[in-house]
Protein backbone atom coordinates (compact mmCIF):
# COMPACT_ATOMS: atom_id res chain seq x y z
CA UNK A 1 0.00 0.00 0.00
CA UNK A 2 1.07 3.84 -0.56
CA UNK A 3 3.20 5.40 2.36
CA UNK A 4 0.68 8.56 1.68
CA UNK A 5 -2.65 6.26 1.38
CA UNK A 6 -2.20 4.83 4.56
CA UNK A 7 -3.01 8.16 6.53
CA UNK A 8 -6.92 9.00 6.37
CA UNK A 9 -8.62 12.13 5.63
CA UNK A 10 -10.41 14.03 8.10
CA UNK A 11 -13.27 15.41 7.24
CA UNK A 12 -14.09 18.66 9.13
CA UNK A 13 -17.25 19.43 10.44
CA UNK A 14 -19.37 20.87 7.25
CA UNK A 15 -17.63 19.30 4.48
CA UNK A 16 -19.75 16.75 3.00
CA UNK A 17 -18.20 13.87 -0.13
CA UNK A 18 -20.77 11.97 -2.15
CA UNK A 19 -18.89 9.18 -3.87
CA UNK A 20 -20.68 7.85 -6.83
CA UNK A 21 -19.88 6.32 -10.00
CA UNK A 22 -16.37 6.55 -11.52
CA UNK A 23 -16.14 10.09 -9.13
CA UNK A 24 -16.50 11.95 -6.27
CA UNK A 25 -17.96 15.22 -5.05
CA UNK A 26 -16.70 17.38 -2.03
CA UNK A 27 -18.77 19.81 -0.75
CA UNK A 28 -18.01 22.57 1.47
CA UNK A 29 -18.60 26.32 3.27
CA UNK A 30 -16.30 27.94 0.47
CA UNK A 31 -17.66 25.73 -2.86
CA UNK A 32 -17.72 21.78 -4.31
CA UNK A 33 -15.33 19.63 -6.04
CA UNK A 34 -15.64 16.94 -8.48
CA UNK A 35 -12.93 14.50 -9.42
CA UNK A 36 -12.92 10.94 -11.22
CA UNK A 37 -12.21 8.30 -9.03
CA UNK A 38 -9.93 5.65 -11.03
CA UNK A 39 -10.98 2.10 -11.20
CA UNK A 40 -8.28 0.25 -9.07
CA UNK A 41 -9.46 2.54 -6.12
CA UNK A 42 -12.39 3.17 -4.10
CA UNK A 43 -12.95 4.93 -1.40
CA UNK A 44 -13.68 3.79 2.41
CA UNK A 45 -15.23 5.62 5.12
CA UNK A 46 -14.35 5.40 8.64
CA UNK A 47 -15.76 7.65 11.12
CA UNK A 48 -15.49 11.00 10.39
CA UNK A 49 -12.44 10.27 7.63
CA UNK A 50 -11.73 8.43 4.85
CA UNK A 51 -9.42 6.20 3.11
CA UNK A 52 -8.07 5.87 -0.66
CA UNK A 53 -7.77 1.99 -0.71
CA UNK A 54 -6.15 -0.01 -4.05
CA UNK A 55 -8.75 -2.52 -5.26
CA UNK A 56 -6.67 -4.34 -7.54
CA UNK A 57 -2.77 -5.24 -6.21
CA UNK A 58 0.36 -3.95 -8.41
CA UNK A 59 1.99 -0.51 -8.48
CA UNK A 60 -0.90 0.75 -10.47
CA UNK A 61 -2.86 0.43 -7.74
CA UNK A 62 -0.73 1.41 -5.00
CA UNK A 63 0.39 4.70 -6.91
CA UNK A 64 -2.90 5.73 -7.78
CA UNK A 65 -3.94 5.45 -3.70
CA UNK A 66 -1.87 7.55 -2.99
CA UNK A 67 -2.88 10.41 -5.73
CA UNK A 68 -6.78 9.85 -4.90
CA UNK A 69 -5.86 10.37 -1.42
CA UNK A 70 -3.67 13.47 -2.08
CA UNK A 71 -6.13 15.09 -4.49
CA UNK A 72 -9.15 14.32 -1.77
CA UNK A 73 -6.76 15.73 0.61
CA UNK A 74 -6.41 19.12 -1.55
CA UNK A 75 -10.62 18.99 -2.26
CA UNK A 76 -11.26 18.88 1.17
CA UNK A 77 -8.70 22.36 2.01
CA UNK A 78 -10.06 23.80 -0.74
CA UNK A 79 -13.37 24.09 0.02
CA UNK A 80 -12.70 24.77 3.77
CA UNK A 81 -10.02 27.28 3.64
CA UNK A 82 -9.12 28.11 -0.15
CA UNK A 83 -6.01 28.01 -1.58
CA UNK A 84 -3.80 31.67 -2.37
CA UNK A 85 -0.76 32.50 -4.55
CA UNK A 86 1.22 35.45 -4.35
CA UNK A 87 3.13 37.18 -7.58
CA UNK A 88 5.43 39.96 -7.27
CA UNK A 89 6.46 42.07 -9.78
CA UNK A 90 9.68 43.41 -10.30
CA UNK A 91 10.56 46.06 -12.21
CA UNK A 92 10.64 49.80 -13.15
CA UNK A 93 6.98 51.00 -14.74
CA UNK A 94 6.00 46.76 -14.04
CA UNK A 95 1.89 47.39 -12.54
CA UNK A 96 -0.89 44.84 -12.01
CA UNK A 97 -4.65 46.14 -11.69
CA UNK A 98 -7.13 44.05 -10.84
CA UNK A 99 -10.49 44.68 -12.89
CA UNK A 100 -13.22 42.54 -11.99
CA UNK A 101 -12.68 39.56 -13.38
CA UNK A 102 -9.75 40.92 -15.51
CA UNK A 103 -5.93 41.09 -14.74
CA UNK A 104 -4.23 44.68 -16.67
CA UNK A 105 -0.82 44.03 -16.89
CA UNK A 106 1.66 46.49 -17.58
CA UNK A 107 5.31 44.65 -17.92
CA UNK A 108 7.11 46.97 -20.69
CA UNK A 109 5.41 45.61 -23.65
CA UNK A 110 4.57 48.24 -26.08
CA UNK A 111 1.13 47.41 -25.38
CA UNK A 112 -0.69 46.08 -21.42
CA UNK A 113 -1.56 42.38 -21.16
CA UNK A 114 -5.08 41.82 -19.73
CA UNK A 115 -5.42 38.17 -18.54
CA UNK A 116 -9.14 36.90 -18.20
CA UNK A 117 -9.53 35.03 -14.63
CA UNK A 118 -11.39 31.27 -15.34
CA UNK A 119 -14.69 30.74 -13.04
CA UNK A 120 -13.36 30.17 -9.77
CA UNK A 121 -10.61 31.79 -9.50
CA UNK A 122 -10.63 35.38 -7.93
CA UNK A 123 -7.80 37.83 -8.40
CA UNK A 124 -6.63 40.97 -6.14
CA UNK A 125 -3.91 43.04 -5.92
CA UNK A 126 -2.94 45.10 -2.41
CA UNK A 127 -0.29 46.95 -4.46
CA UNK A 128 0.80 47.70 -7.51
CA UNK A 129 3.41 45.05 -7.54
CA UNK A 130 1.56 42.41 -5.91
CA UNK A 131 -1.07 39.83 -7.55
CA UNK A 132 -2.64 37.67 -5.12
CA UNK A 133 -4.72 34.95 -6.57
CA UNK A 134 -6.92 32.79 -4.93
CA UNK A 135 -9.60 29.83 -5.43
CA UNK A 136 -10.99 26.53 -4.31
CA UNK A 137 -9.42 24.00 -6.60
CA UNK A 138 -4.85 24.02 -5.88
CA UNK A 139 -4.60 22.88 -9.42
CA UNK A 140 -6.72 25.77 -11.12
CA UNK A 141 -4.81 28.02 -8.77
CA UNK A 142 -1.38 27.35 -9.85
CA UNK A 143 -1.91 27.18 -13.37
CA UNK A 144 -3.41 30.63 -13.39
CA UNK A 145 -0.29 31.74 -11.69
CA UNK A 146 2.21 30.10 -14.05
CA UNK A 147 0.42 31.55 -16.29
CA UNK A 148 0.54 35.28 -15.41
CA UNK A 149 4.33 34.86 -14.75
CA UNK A 150 4.99 33.15 -18.16
CA UNK A 151 3.89 36.86 -19.71
CA UNK A 152 7.41 37.96 -18.27
CA UNK A 153 9.51 35.49 -16.58
CA UNK A 154 12.32 36.63 -14.02
CA UNK A 155 15.81 37.52 -16.28
CA UNK A 156 18.59 36.32 -14.89
CA UNK A 157 20.61 39.18 -15.22
CA UNK A 158 18.63 41.97 -13.36
CA UNK A 159 15.68 39.62 -12.05
CA UNK A 160 12.90 42.01 -13.36
CA UNK A 161 9.48 40.45 -14.48
CA UNK A 162 7.13 38.28 -12.49
CA UNK A 163 8.06 36.27 -9.49
CA UNK A 164 6.16 34.02 -6.94
CA UNK A 165 6.12 35.77 -3.64
CA UNK A 166 8.74 32.75 -2.35
CA UNK A 167 11.08 32.58 -5.60
CA UNK A 168 14.66 33.03 -5.45
CA UNK A 169 16.12 34.33 -8.49
CA UNK A 170 19.59 34.12 -8.59
CA UNK A 171 21.21 36.19 -10.58
CA UNK A 172 24.37 35.93 -13.00
CA UNK A 173 27.27 38.24 -12.95
CA UNK A 174 27.68 40.83 -15.87
CA UNK A 175 30.63 39.90 -18.68
CA UNK A 176 33.62 41.41 -18.11
CA UNK A 177 36.05 42.60 -20.59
Amino acid sequence: MSRVAKNPVVLPAGVQVDVGAGEFTVKGPLGSLTQRLHSSVTLEREGDSLKAVAVVGGDNGNAMSGTTRALLNNMVVGVTKGFERKLNLVGVGYRAQAQGDKLNLTLGFSHPVVHQMPAGVKVETPTQTEVVIKGVDKQQVGQVAAEIRAYRAPEPYKGKGVRYSDEVVLLKETKKK
